[in-house]
């Protein structure tokens, strides 16, 4: 696949650091830092995408009380764990 140059401004510590680490890779640094900055795309679509639907299933107005969450987190660890709770606020 064809590249496009781009320049950046490092700070010169972080450039040593690419540059150490891109040749413990036997790697470029600029190939270290086009992976670097796929994943953080990646990362910010997967998070995008995350809120999207946190926001789709919060539109349909079922909500689970913070009395219910605590008294089910409370049960975490003891020989009285109790499942997950459902809904209890509806709007």
């Amino acid at each position: 696949m064809p590249t496009t140059p781009l320049t950046l401004r490092l700070d010169p510590d972080l450039k040593s650091e690419l540059e150490r680490e891109a040749k413990n890779l036997d790697r470029t640094p600029s190939f270290l830092a086009a992976k670097a900055i796929e994943a953080y795309l990646a990362a910010k679509a997967e998070k995008n995408e995350a809120i999207k639907a946190a926001m789709a299933k919060a539109d349909e107005g079922a909500f689970i009380s913070s009395n219910a969450m605590h008294e089910w987190m409370d049960s975490w660890g003891t020989d009285e764990e109790s499942t997950a709770p459902k809904p209890d606020l509806f709007l």
